[in-house]
This record gives structure tokens, sequence and C-alpha cells, in this order.
């Protein structure tokens, strides 16, 4: 996706529809995307002292997991932890391949968790998903068997809107995108994401926008919302202006950079884009981010934990590689700390 737009200069504000999913209105029309891993309760709520973010998501539950622990008596899916006092909207993304276990897993989330909307994954390429589940992008070879999930999940969950994600097909000579938009959108679906890659591609390569906006002139009522490779403010204002969708979804270029949301939402309203935090802001909201990690998981968890937070936020920093071998090894509230502040100093 190039990039016109000049670089210190405000773009001019976007006249945009509201993007409404279901009853839900997501203003700004950015979206966070759920990942696994990433996106708990800690980060999304760095996300939010930002601001910029219409909608969040939380990472992919397992529904079966799900029935598990609820059959077991044990506690909810850690990846739940915070969600039914989270600000809303917060929209719920799940995975399997069986349509009664999704319906049972999104009833609970939306009756007893209230979530604002229920996102059923059939993007993920994930091997442990894709071969091992046949759940995530496999199941895009099965439109039919899509439509039957989104179908008996719809109704199990009415009135709380139903999504999915999807990506464009399982390989280039397999894209098939088009015609799974229009079985998701014939099951019911509230809303539809579409990620620029195959299942094949994985991260590789470029996200295909083009491919992307083909597919709205074949939906006749949802809203179309891309996603990949949106890692600036620019890029946000580019792809509502080349290309026909209605929301965007940004993905990992976040992790590192959680007010890359602030930005876009500034840049779709034509002001001046704020720049990245100055170095001392970044570090205080890395350890911000830590503190939060630990009060949920504790020291020795939670430290590891914010292992792989730390090395992206340290993407693209001189030191970088020097800062992740260092950070990786760390163990401790005092180590963490102390190694954050050696590459990240104070000015």
């Amino acid at each position: 996706m190039s990039i016109a737009t000049p670089e210190h200069s405000p773009p001019s504000r976007l006249e945009l529809k509201p993007l409404k999913i279901g009853p839900i209105v997501v203003d700004p029309p950015i979206l966070q995307a759920p990942m696994a891993g990433f996106t708990n309760f800690a980060f999304r709520q760095i996300v939010r002292d930002y601001g910029g973010a219409g909608l969040q998501a939380t990472e992919m539950v397992n529904a079966r997991g799900f029935v598990w622990m609820d059959e077991m008596k044990a506690e909810h899916p850690e990846r739940l932890w915070g969600v039914k006092d989270e600000a809303r909207p917060l929209a719920v993304q799940i995975w399997d391949n069986d349509p009664d276990m999704l319906a049972k897993v999104g009833e609970r989330l939306a009756n007893e968790y209230q979530v604002s909307i229920v996102d059923i994954n059939f993007g993920c390429p994930v091997r442990q998903v894709t071969e091992k589940a046949h759940s995530g992008s496999y199941l895009l070879r099965f439109p039919d068997r899509m439509g039957e999930i989104i179908e008996r999940v719809v109704a199990a969950c009415r009135p709380t809107p139903v999504t999915a994600k999807i990506r464009l097909g399982c390989t280039r000579d397999q894209i098939n995108a088009i015609d799974v938009a229009q079985v998701v959108e014939g099951a019911g679906a509230a809303a539809l994401t579409v990620h620029g890659r195959t299942a094949a591609d994985f991260f590789k390569g470029n996200a295909d926008w083009n491919r992307i906006a083909e597919i709205k002139s074949y939906l006749r009522n949802i809203p179309l919302i891309g996603n990949g490779d949106l890692d600036s403010a620019e890029k946000v204002v580019e792809a509502f202006r080349r290309y026909d969708v209605d929301g965007v979804m940004i993905a990992r270029a976040c992790l590192g950079r959680p007010w890359l949301f602030q930005q876009a939402a500034a840049a779709l309203r034509g002001e001046v884009v704020p720049p990245d935090p100055s170095i001392d802001d970044q570090r205080e909201c890395m350890l911000r981010h830590y503190d939060l990690v630990v009060k949920r998981f504790g020291v020795e968890k939670g430290t590891l934990l914010m292992r792989k937070y730390a090395c992206c936020y340290a993407q693209g920093k001189p030191g970088a590689r020097h800062f992740r071998a260092h950070v990786a090894s760390v163990s401790t509230t005092e180590e963490f700390h102390a190694v954050v502040k050696q590459y990240f100093p104070a000015s």
C-alpha cells in the first residue's frame, strides 16, 4: 500500500459513514484486532488509555476449552478475565468447528458476559488451529459449514450481533473470499472482517487490499472491515480513501505502539497526527503495562509474559537486538525495570 500523504501535513478530514455493527456504533471506525497471546486485559487497558480504538477485542477463546472448564466447574477462561467489568463496546472472538459448541459459548458471552459483539474466527492460519483442530482458516474450504456455524451462533446470541473474520482463502490458487462473504452475510452475520492474505501466506508478502475491496459490491447490507499492513495513521487514511471499506482493523503494528489508534483517529478527523510519545513516555507506558500484567498474573508469570511485549516496544529502535537479548532473561521486577531503564533512558 503506497502512501501519498505528506509526512507532516494534516490530511483533510474524511467524510465517513458511521460504522454500525448491528446496533453497535463503532466510532471511530478503527478496530483493534484479536491476537492470541497479546490482546489480554492489560494490553486493552493500555490501548484504552491512549484512545482512538472504536472497538476492542479479546484474545480468541477456544469454545471447546470454555465448555470443558464449565463442566469441570473451573474458573472461566483466563482470556475472559476482566471482560464482565470492562468498558464497552467490546468484542470476544471464539473459535471451533462445532456449531453447537460455538452456539453454547456464544450464548454465554451474550447473556452472562453481555459482550457487545461475538466474533467467529475463520482466519487463524496457525497449524494447531487449522490442521489439528480443523478450525480457523481451515473452514474456508467449507463455506456451507461456515454458514451452518454462523446461523447457529446468531440464533443463540440474538440480539447481540455476531461477526466473522476471514482471510482471502486457503492458498493463492484457492481464493474464495467473495463466495465466503456471501455465505457469511446470508447466514446472518452483522459484519465481515477480511485479512488481505491467504492462510498459506501467514504474514508473508503484502496484504492485497484490492482483493478486500472487491468483496464490497457482493455484500448487500453488512459492513466490510479491512485488515492487513496498517502500521501508520497515513495508511489508515489511505485505506479509506482508496478502498471501498467501512472500517479498518489494526493488528500486529499496535503491539509495540498502542498509541497508533490515537494517531489514526486524529488523521481521520483531519487533525495533525500526534507524534510518537517521547522515550520517557514510552518507558513509562511499558512500565505501566508491566504493572498491569503483574497485578493480574503475579511477578513470576507476569514478568515472563511481559518479555514479548517489551520486545514489541523496542522494535525499530537503536539497540533493539541487545535489548531483546537482555529482556528475554529477566525474571523479577527489579531485573525488568533495570533493563528497561538501561535501553529507554530518561532524557
